[in-house]
């Protein structure tokens, strides 16, 4: 199990988010779970690269160090846990 520490300011630009730009940010939200697998990893990660400044911070870095994590493996997930 591999793990990160930064939040989310949810506050922040994310409620501004697409859902038909961003459908894998779009599906993050601070009281519910998200789980990505290996196939949607690359959109999440393309996603990620487009971020607007407003929604950034230290946890896109840790997002995509996880990401590769869930790539390197088999039967691995990425999840984010809300509240």
């Amino acid at each position: 199990m591999a793990r990160a520490e930064a939040g989310v300011e949810w506050t922040v630009g994310f409620p501004d988010l697409d859902p038909a730009e961003f459908p894998m940010l779009w599906a993050l939200t601070p009281y519910g779970d998200a789980v990505f697998n290996q196939r949607q990893l690359p959109l999440l990660l393309a996603e990620l690269d487009r971020i607007p400044a407003a929604c950034g911070g230290q946890w896109v870095g840790q997002a995509r160090e996880l990401c590769q994590v869930v790539e390197r493996g088999t039967h691995l997930y990425l999840w984010f846990v809300g509240d």
